[in-house]
């Protein structure tokens, strides 16, 4: 059975929307082995609308320049949503939220290598409490970004404490499972 491994950048204070504004003051090429690590391991990526519109309009335009940017246009895309009816980026195939878990789930049981989704937001917290998230690698920035969105809903969920990997810039990657239940 393949894995979903969720791969999120944050700020001390859980900011995980304004990247643009504090993470890439810590791309190093210790972070981008990382990096290139959980791409490599996936043939395919799983993300929400949002995530998809952002990425869509972005690495396109990166083709050519880097084997991180060719790979993230080549590599097949799922995206769940409620509103889009096709892709434009590359191999993409919509999945209707409605049913998304049901399809995920299958999805999970074809062969193949991982399933990498970037960002922790409502497709992520569905997989999450559904049992279909596998892992989940926080890469928390020694950065105050001025408040946080990741859990502003009041969503909860329980994890357990997998393996910590501290980047030279001082990243520090908190890898977790979903824990057992109670």
């Amino acid at each position: 059975m393949r894995k979903i491994v969720n791969s999120t950048y944050l700020s001390l204070d859980g900011d995980i929307e304004k990247l643009d504004q504090w993470s890439f003051a810590y791309w190093s090429d210790d972070l981008e082995r990382y990096a290139n690590k959980l791409l490599l391991a996936a043939d395919a990526l799983l993300m929400g609308r949002e995530t998809y519109t952002n990425f869509a309009s972005a690495w396109p335009a990166r083709a050519g320049t880097d084997a991180f940017a060719d790979r993230m246009n080549a590599i097949e895309k799922y995206v769940v949503s409620s509103t889009l009816t096709g892709g434009a980026w590359g191999d993409t195939t919509v999945i209707p939220r409605e049913g998304a878990v049901e399809a995920i789930a299958a999805l999970k049981e074809r062969p193949g290598g991982d399933i990498l989704m970037y960002g922790f937001g409502p497709v992520a917290k569905t997989l999450l409490a559904h049992g279909l998230l596998d892992e989940v690698h926080f890469w928390v920035h020694p950065v105050l970004a001025g408040g946080g969105s990741l859990a502003a809903d009041g969503f909860q969920g329980r994890l357990r404490h997998v393996r910590t990997e501290t980047l030279d810039t001082g990243v520090v990657v908190l890898t977790y499972a979903p824990a057992s239940p109670e």
